[in-house]
């Protein structure tokens, strides 16, 4: 929002003397991106402090908040285990386990990511007020932090691997351009939801319900080929189908993923960031007067 001061005459006899602030509208659009980029470069070292900071109000600086970031997952992953595996009887494939939480771990930074990123305009509102910074940093910073909390969780799920049986191969290269896609991803999800948030604020509310379905319609408690043929439709719907199933299966089945997952995540990836950073950049303008 543009602002213009505009100072009195000396001599007006006007009751309210002094500077007038006039405020105009001004057109949504988006900043000039090459002053913006290199602003945001340059703070750099901004986000890094501010997933810092959040890591350690999650006690993640501490070694219990540490194990916790740790057992939370394996817990889950071995409760959804002896729902899947073992209550269901109907005897999951060998390394079930570890495909199960190769796709939990990946999903719990995504839902952590959702979490962090609605949030992460609205908690920092006198920052947004006072200080002059492009706004994505925040967003960003908030997918930093759910990737400090991955890496330690994919030490263990290397350990059980190898603990199972499971010998690595070439398949598991392609995790590095996987995990740069999903960092993709989650950035342009988190400047989407962080938006939200600011104009619903009802938004952060909904996502334990939309994680969850999210998850049950993701290949994390059942494998590609236990899909249905009427129900192939979530293939193209769900923008982790191709992510997860790519991952999970070349890291515990040593199978390099098909060009059909490679796209799938590609297109939701550069979709989602499109649309993300567009909402975001376009409407950043206005978040200090909407929190």
């Amino acid at each position: 929002m543009s602002q213009v001061l505009v100072k009195d005459a000396p001599d007006s006899d006007d009751e309210f003397i002094g500077n007038h602030h006039v405020y105009k509208p001004y057109r949504a659009g988006l900043p000039r991106m090459g002053p913006y980029l290199r602003e945001f470069f340059r703070r750099r070292e901004f986000f890094k402090e501010m997933s810092k900071s959040n890591l350690r109000a999650e006690n993640l600086d501490t070694w219990f908040g540490r194990l916790w970031n740790i057992l939370n997952p394996l817990l889950m992953g071995s409760v959804y285990f002896l729902l899947v595996d073992i209550l269901s009887n109907r005897g999951a494939k060998e390394g079930f386990f570890c495909y199960l939480l190769a796709g939990l771990f990946l999903f719990s930074t995504l839902t952590q990511t959702m979490s962090d990123g609605a949030r992460s305009i609205t908690r920092a509102g006198k920052m947004i007020t006072n200080t002059a910074f492009p706004r994505a940093l925040l967003p960003f910073a908030a997918v930093r932090t759910a990737f400090s909390r991955l890496w330690p969780t994919l030490i263990v799920l290397a350990i059980i691997c190898a603990v199972s049986g499971i010998k690595p191969s070439w398949a598991l290269l392609a995790c590095i351009p996987l995990l740069a896609i999903f960092s993709v991803f989650c950035f342009g999800i988190a400047m989407l939801l962080a938006t939200l948030q600011v104009y619903f604020r009802d938004t952060r509310s909904f996502l334990p319900y939309l994680s969850r379905i999210w998850l049950y319609t993701s290949p994390v408690l059942w494998t590609t080929a236990q899909v249905p043929e009427k129900l192939k439709v979530i293939e193209v719907l769900n923008p982790m189908y191709g992510m997860v199933s790519a991952w999970s299966e070349a890291i515990v089945y040593g199978r390099w993923p098909p060009a059909s997952s490679w796209i799938s995540a590609s297109v939701w990836a550069l979709l989602t960031m499109l649309v993300g950073s567009y909402v975001f950049l376009t409407r950043e303008r206005e978040f200090a007067v909407r929190i």
